[in-house]
């Protein structure tokens, strides 16, 4: 048989207890809370991995927030390219992203974490927003974004989360340039030639290695985007060429 404590013992016990928070009570009783950024090339499934996060935490019981900046569907939502999508927050330039947090608040809901989907959009202000809810709101943050544009520079919002975040993890699903090496590089293809000057956020989708891009409109040419390697990426070579290296031609 087992004996039962004194009752001094289970007053502390009950005590103790009373005191375990609640899943995701962070405000009440604050816990660590992380930034946590994932980044890659176009096509590695960055917006597939941010909605499975956001899944996973909220089978926890954990309430979140999705927000999403010019996604390539056009429209306010986070969509992935294998067909999962789901509607967030259209974040600009001038959003305060601590207002939104606090403003979900003040209507009585929970904020346990976020989801940042194109990440690389954000200005260098609204990463630093970010880890100051991680710090002094202990809401999680996991961001997803591109680690750099056509020209192969950062983007800002990049930059900034690399110097600032509590863990950066590239994205581990392998992209593929045509020629069967690891994609690092987002080309940026105007008609049927890569760019490398230009704005640096034009919106646009990628599409196979020579197969046509959705139809442009009149006396447009089309942009998309094609992951490269950065040898032909530098050469600009979107395809092999009839006669490659080492080949010879049949006549």
């Amino acid at each position: 048989m087992t004996p039962t404590p004194p009752a001094g013992q289970l007053a502390a016990l009950d005590a103790s207890l009373g005191v375990v928070p609640a899943a995701g009570d962070r405000r009440r009783h604050p816990a660590p809370a992380h930034l946590v950024f994932f980044h890659g090339p176009m096509d590695c499934g960055k917006s597939t991995l941010a909605l499975q996060v956001d899944h996973n935490q909220s089978r926890q019981g954990r309430h979140g927030l999705l927000l999403t900046q010019d996604d390539r569907s056009g429209t306010p939502q986070i969509s992935s390219r294998v067909g999962l999508q789901r509607a967030a927050i259209e974040l600009d330039a001038d959003t305060d992203v601590r207002l939104l947090v606090r403003d979900r608040w003040a209507a009585g809901h929970r904020v346990d974490y976020l989801i940042v989907d194109e990440a690389q959009f954000l200005t260098g202000e609204q990463a630093e927003q970010l880890a100051e809810l991680v710090d002094e709101s202990h809401v999680d943050v996991y961001a997803f974004g591109l680690t750099t544009d056509f020209r192969t520079r950062l983007f800002p919002g990049t930059q900034r989360l690399f110097e600032l975040a509590d863990d950066v993890q590239r994205v581990q699903v392998e992209v593929l340039c045509w020629c069967g090496l690891p994609g690092l590089l987002n080309a940026r293809v105007v008609g049927d030639a890569v760019v490398r000057e230009g704005a640096t956020v034009v919106v646009a989708d990628t599409a196979p290695a020579l197969q046509p891009a959705a139809a442009p409109a009149a006396g447009e040419a089309t942009v998309r985007y094609q992951v490269l390697c950065r040898r032909h990426f530098s050469r600009g070579q979107l395809g092999p060429t009839p006669t490659g290296p080492g080949q010879l031609a049949l006549r």
